[in-house]
């Protein structure tokens, strides 16, 4: 009988392997620029094309292979990172698992240039598929070069699963900066077919995150350090001020390595207690430097997520350390018991005298006596002193008043306001009315009754049905209202954010925007839509961008509803709003004049209907 369990071939296991370790072309990018920071470059630059779908190509200054590591690196399980098991407890290197360029090599076709300094040639090897196609020696710099071509070109299916190309080159972005962060005393030069978009020259922490993030960075950023026997703290969060909808700019390094940690980042959240607005995100660039044998990172494929041996004092350092810098930085409210020179008395009245008010009483007043007289018996000091004009009695001013009235009525018609007294509390209008009134119950939902019973809206979500139905007809027939600035906007973005924007620009400007300008680092707006303010245009434009994080859509339907979904759910009455009755009447009334009012645009139901019976069944109990 015939054995049932056989040993892959090699080009099938390294496809397996494939799986695992390139999921999409930023995972190449991951390797490469990796491979290139163990290689001790100084100088890494990265060049894609059609969003590394065509081309991925990382070229640095390294140390170079010789022609036998140069075969050998796209062997599986072949790597120059560890030699022994208990070397994955001690590592200070990014990959070491070898399987990484055995894996792209599966599964692209690879062209490798490498160059040791001492050597004079260096060598160019081709391969396809895993298959060795050629291998000559070349004049060339030193460093190695890795250019990867039509990716999953032979797993279809797998290429057929990749986004789109905006999708595909943020993710492709938000690698290179993790590395980028991680090393900045590293020259890196990235370029996107052939438009270069970053170029971020050896600098410190600060400036790194400065040249990547652009805009108003540098103003964010409050310096956090502690140092400990058990980890290592320093980096950067942001003033509470500046917080975003956002988890963008989040960054996580321990040992140079970028994590995900959500235990940790609950730590950030705890320090920032009562600092943000609810939703918000502050921003963070962490690097913590732990001894490696207290850290397993090799739980992940991606080597993303760490285990570390003491996670709750490490959890209270890090909340401790950012809290401290908050309070150093008076960036959090503090008890200050220093002097306010606010207070102190202006100088040209410190050495005066305070001036008394003076007072003269008459001693011979008697209320309750008859005779009055004609002058006061007191006098008042001249800067006070007043005349008091001699009148008659005061019965003399109504002398004459019936006849004058009478005199009056008969020469001329008046007419005079009274209240009209009903013999009912409610006239029928204003029964009708009573009926038909709304009501807000926990300034959640509006009660409305019906003849039937009544309805419960939940104002939250009527109001994003109602605003989700304007944006999207304004948007398709592209005609919709905008109101001018007297002084236009000027807001900053990253880089990769204002690429988003151009993106939408065209949608944007049917719902109302107006965009009057462009720059590096920042755009002008000249126009809003008629229901947003000023003070939530850059709200409006975090929370759409935080929506559209994986990416916008393709054909123009889908782009404009998720922008109308996005703007909706931004401007739409919170709950916990008061709504004057009128408010509420409109939002009903405008909930069932749309096409669809029976659910949000998030798919929820925006409201319920009780019939009489239905409450007459609860009092039946």
């Amino acid at each position: 009988m015939s054995s049932i369990i056989q040993l892959l071939p090699d080009h099938v296991a390294n496809q397996i392997a494939a799986g695992e370790v390139v999921q999409r072309p930023a995972s190449v990018v991951k390797e490469l620029l990796e491979n290139a920071v163990d290689a001790k470059a100084t100088d890494i630059k990265l060049i894609i094309k059609d969003a590394g779908k065509s081309l991925v190509q990382v070229i640095d200054n390294g140390l170079g292979m010789s022609v036998t590591d140069a075969r050998l690196c796209f062997e599986r399980h072949a790597t120059s990172k560890i030699r022994q098991a208990e070397d994955l407890f001690s590592l200070h290197t990014k990959g070491f698992r070898g399987e990484a360029l055995a894996s792209i090599a599966a599964i692209a076709h690879v062209e490798m240039k490498t160059k040791q300094d001492q050597e004079e040639l260096g060598h160019n090897i081709v391969i396809e598929g895993s298959k060795f196609v050629s291998q000559e020696l070349a004049v060339l710099p030193k460093g190695t070069s890795f250019a990867i071509k039509n990716l999953f070109f032979n797993i279809p299916a797998r290429r057929n699963f990749l986004k789109s190309d905006i999708v595909e080159h943020r993710h492709i972005v938000d690698e290179f900066q993790r590395v980028a962060l991680a090393h900045p005393n590293i020259y890196f030069t990235f370029y996107h077919n052939g438009s270069e978009l970053f170029n971020l020259p050896p600098s410190n922490s600060r400036q790194r995150i400065v040249n990547i993030f652009s805009g108003k960075t540098n103003e964010k950023l409050v310096p956090v350090q502690e140092i400990t026997e058990i980890v290592s703290i320093q980096g950067f969060v942001s003033k509470p001020e500046f917080a975003k909808k956002s988890r963008g700019e989040q960054f996580f390094f321990v040992n140079n390595r970028y994590i995900k940690s959500g235990y940790l980042h609950h730590a950030i959240m705890a320090a920032y207690e009562g600092l943000l607005k609810d939703g918000c995100q502050p921003s963070y660039f962490l690097y913590l430097d732990v001894p490696p044998h207290t850290i397993d990172i090799n739980i992940h494929p991606t080597k993303t997520e760490i285990k570390f041996d003491d996670e709750h004092a490490l959890y209270a350092i890090l909340r401790s350390s950012i809290k401290h810098s908050l309070g150093q930085f008076n960036v959090a409210p503090v008890l200050d018991f220093d002097r306010d020179a606010n207070l102190d008395t202006p100088y040209e009245y410190k050495n005066k005298d305070a001036s008394f008010p003076t007072i003269q009483v008459d001693g011979n007043y008697n209320p309750f006596s008859d005779e009055k007289p004609s002058k006061p018996s007191y006098s008042s000091s001249d800067n006070f002193r007043t005349k008091r004009s001699e009148t008659a009695s005061w019965e003399s001013l109504y002398v004459g008043l019936k006849n004058d009235t009478e005199t009056l009525v008969e020469n001329t018609e008046i007419h005079f306001e009274s209240e009209e007294v009903t013999a009912s509390l409610f006239d029928d209008s204003d029964i009708e009315k009573v009926v038909n009134k709304t009501y807000q119950i926990h300034k959640k939902y509006i009660v409305n009754p019906i003849k039937s019973g009544m309805v419960i809206v939940d104002q939250q979500r009527a109001h994003q049905r109602v605003l989700y139905e304007q944006f999207l007809a304004n948007m398709t027939i592209q005609q919709a209202a905008s109101q001018q600035l007297l002084f236009p906007l000027n807001l900053f973005f990253s880089k990769n954010e204002l690429e988003l924007i151009s993106e939408l620009k065209i949608a944007l400007a049917n719902t109302g925007f107006v965009f009057e300008a462009e720059a590096e680092d920042h755009i002008v707006i000249s126009g809003i839509p008629v229901n947003v303010t000023e003070s939530e245009v850059s709200l409006v434009l975090e929370q759409l961008l935080s929506d559209l994080q994986e990416g916008i859509p393709e054909n123009s339907f889908s782009q404009n509803d998720s922008i109308a979904k996005s703007m909706a759910k931004s401007l739409a009455v919170k709950t916990g709003t008061y709504l004057t009755e009128k408010e509420q009447e409109n939002l009903v009334n405008g909930l069932f004049a749309c096409k669809d009012p029976n659910v949000s645009p998030f798919q929820k139901p925006t409201f319920i209907t009780m019939r009489v019976e239905d409450l007459d069944k609860k009092f039946s109990i």
